[in-house]
């Protein structure tokens, strides 16, 4: 039941996570660009802990956009699999 019911939630939810992946990355990049400039202030206290937020934001924003490619993909080899001609 479980190797049915995983990937029909994420079909079904897929793009939701998605989407909060996306909206997750843009808030940590100017996020930690603020921690930045915060640290730098502060003698450069938690500077490694924003650059990690930047870091993360951007790799949270290729993820997403893989999965848009995925989700994509999927849907093309499943219309072609449904194609009747």
């Amino acid at each position: 039941m479980g190797i049915f019911v995983t990937p029909m939630f994420w079909l079904l939810y897929g793009g939701l996570y998605t989407f909060l992946l996306f909206v997750s990355g843009v808030i940590a990049i100017p996020a930690g660009h603020l921690g930045r400039r915060r640290g730098k202030r502060l003698g450069g206290r938690d500077r490694g802990v924003a650059l990690f937020a930047i870091v993360t934001g951007w790799i949270l924003i290729l993820l997403s956009l893989l999965l848009v490619l995925a989700y994509a993909g999927l849907s093309a080899g499943l219309a072609l699999l449904a194609d009747p001609a």
